[in-house]
């Protein structure tokens, strides 16, 4: 395999989950696992679930390599540079541990695993937990006590406590050429609404304060069950986006709780959830996560893209007329196969019309098994770099100038860490975590604690980051 690294490095891919937090303490003697989870927060839920499972079989989770009896290294599948950065934490895993078992969407490849490493312990694909388990329980057998394993309500987070992901489906039905993920992780596989209702539910009484809704096709929640209704509460609700929406920002007060909205394809029903983000009373943010990969018509056909960006412009003035104060972060791929400079340039003018507020950026890479591999006319590495760099200059400026606007205005945030310094570093509504900016504040936070929702004054705007002062809770 050829390391792409360079072209797309971890730290400009736009997909990566958080890093793992774990502050787990196991009991002396008791079976230890460590856990490496990379690639995007869907499989961050995966690595949660496997975890749950095993805690509740009485091991342990161990923060580092040699405090653990073997290792799971969670794998990323999505371009060949996350293949790379995946076969060297298995490498790297094997070294430092010797006992590994790897499982996620580069496991659905487990031939082209042991190639590399044969000397890892199983190959399981993703969402595959059952086989995930038996590997372990071989290499690994479980020595459970049930006076002192005790799981919290909410399962096994990765994240920090305050903000989870809610992942409401699996797999995802469209053939975008560039994309292998759904003959990795299947078609559509939808959660049944009361299940995905009931999960939320515990997370806000655990203390979590944002949800981050996740999935391959957001916008296509429940089409498979063909919107399926169940019993939630006192009425019956659909499996369906705009009711799960109204319910999940019906769990707490919006001034108690965050639902953010990812990975939401501008189908014509999603304008439905617009007017519950312009509602005041509910805690469904306005922010839209829209992957709309390029914005030129012929491109998006040749990636056999779902969405008409004509249309989508369209959408997005609607959408801000409901709700001026809507979000709308997006990811585009530049030098994807036959883009020629007009088409380019196209993207440009789009991105001046539509003014996004939050924008991250691939430069196109062949993945083995993708269709657009064999497309004509590619672009050279040199080009997709300039255009790259084109891009992100048009983003930043955008960017810059809507943070701005921003200096004088008093948000909500919510805390995500406050240093030896007391300097604390917050998001707001407009914030996801890691893929967007933050906000500091850098005096008066005596009393404050992460996870808290406050207000603040912004005085001070950067390029991706503001600064501001408490005003009150």
């Amino acid at each position: 395999m050829t390391d792409t690294r360079s072209s797309n490095p971890p730290e400009l891919r736009p997909d990566l989950a958080p890093k793992l937090q774990i502050g787990d303490s196991p009991r002396a003697d008791q079976p230890t696992l460590g856990m490496v989870s990379l690639g995007c927060p869907k499989a961050l839920v995966d690595s949660e679930r496997i975890l749950t499972r095993l805690r509740a079989e009485g091991y342990g989770i161990s923060p580092d390599y040699t405090g653990a009896d073997a290792v799971i290294v969670n794998t990323c599948g999505f371009l060949d540079s996350a293949k790379a950065e995946s076969l060297d934490a298995i490498g790297e895993a094997l070294k430092e541990n010797g006992k590994v078992i790897v499982t996620g969407c580069l496991g659905a490849e487990p031939d082209y695993i042991r190639e590399h490493h044969p000397r890892i312990l199983a190959v399981t694909g993703p969402h595959q937990y059952e086989q995930v388990l038996d590997a372990v329980h071989q290499a690994v057998p479980p020595a459970p006590n049930p006076f002192v394993d005790l799981l919290p309500a909410a399962g096994v987070k990765l994240t920090p406590r305050h903000f989870s992901y809610l992942k409401i489906s699996e797999g995802c039905n469209h053939k975008c050429k560039f994309c292998i993920i759904p003959d990795m992780r299947g078609k559509l596989a939808s959660r049944p609404v009361h299940a995905v209702l009931r999960e939320a539910e515990k997370l806000v009484s655990s203390g979590v304060r944002e949800l981050l809704v996740i999935s391959q096709d957001t916008s296509a929640y429940g089409l498979d069950r063909k919107y399926s209704t169940h019993p939630w509460k006192d009425s019956d609700v659909r499996s369906h986006i705009q009711d799960l929406s109204r319910e999940l920002g019906r769990l707490a007060p919006a001034d108690e709780l965050w639902v953010r909205m990812h990975y939401v394809y501008p189908y014509p029903h999603v304008r439905e959830l617009i007017p519950l983000m312009a509602d005041d009373r509910n805690a469904l943010l306005p922010y839209l996560d829209i992957p709309f990969q390029h914005a030129h018509p012929d491109v998006l056909k040749r990636m056999a893209r779902p969405a008409a960006a004509a249309k989508t412009l369209d959408e997005i003035t609607a959408w801000r007329a409901t709700c001026p104060d809507i979000t709308l972060r997006s990811t585009f791929i530049v030098g994807y196969p036959g883009e020629t400079e007009a088409e380019f340039q196209h993207l440009l003018e789009w991105m001046d019309e539509a003014q996004l507020d939050r924008v991250g950026c691939f430069k196109y890479e062949n993945v083995d098994g993708a269709r657009s591999n064999a497309l004509p006319d590619h672009v050279s590495e040199a080009i997709k770099q300039e255009r790259w760099e084109r891009f992100m200059e048009k983003a930043q400026a955008i960017s810059e100038a809507k943070l701005e606007a921003k200096v004088g205005k008093t948000l909500q945030v919510i805390v995500d860490d406050i240093d030896d310094e007391g300097i604390a570093t917050c998001r707001t509504k407009a914030d996801a975590p890691e893929i967007d900016g933050n906000l500091f504040i850098d005096e008066g936070t005596e009393g404050l604690n992460v996870g808290d929702l406050v207000q603040v004054e912004v005085d001070e705007a950067g390029e991706y980051d503001l600064w501001g002062q408490i005003t009150g809770s």
